[in-house]
């Protein structure tokens, strides 16, 4: 499974949540961060010559078997960073590397909605992308202090427990998707 983390900040709480994600994950799943912080910003005018950073961005989301978005929120939506890498790794136009892709998104904020108007946005961009989603359980995670300790363990039973399942979820639903919609060559 590759993640990808909507925050640039080493320090980002949803780069801790996204650790806390990884290690309540069934023992199934593998993980591999697809870093968004490598291509510059798109333009279609790079297209015929496709820059390096982007068949490598392109080539990490086609080599994993799902993806999971951990993003925070920014100004009612998903940071301009994740975004940017999105449109690089769906483009050339006929070269979508998220079609078929099985997808979950989640995300932390200090807010109480969580991240919730950004991951509807993200929603909306994964739904054009034929990128198929796990759209339950929904996850809008409140991020206080000492949630997540040093160590990536959840310090809540309840929100360990809540993204444990969230996590065996997101498995089953690659598993179903891989099996029912095999991926394009």
């Amino acid at each position: 499974i590759g993640y990808l983390i909507g925050s640039l900040s080493r320090e980002s709480i949803n780069r801790r949540l996204a650790g806390a994600l990884i290690r309540l994950a069934p023992a199934t799943l593998t993980f591999r961060e697809i870093p968004i912080d490598e291509v510059s910003l798109y333009s279609r005018d790079l297209d015929p010559d496709y820059p390096p950073e982007a068949r490598a961005l392109k080539s990490r989301v086609e080599a994993v078997d799902g993806i999971l978005f951990v993003t925070p929120e920014y100004n009612r939506d998903i940071p301009g960073a994740l975004k940017n890498a999105i449109d690089w790794a769906s483009r050339p136009y006929g070269t979508n590397s998220f079609a078929r892709k099985p997808t979950a998104v989640i995300g932390a904020s200090v807010g109480k909605i969580g991240t919730a108007v950004a991951q509807q946005n993200l929603r909306s961009v994964l739904s054009y992308l034929d990128a198929p989603q796990m759209n339950a359980p929904e996850a809008y995670i409140e991020f206080t202090e000492g949630l997540v300790d040093d160590d990536g363990r959840v310090t809540v039973p309840e929100t360990e427990e809540f993204l444990r399942t969230f996590m065996a979820e997101f498995a089953v639903f690659v598993e179903r998707v891989l099996t029912v919609l095999p991926q394009r060559d």
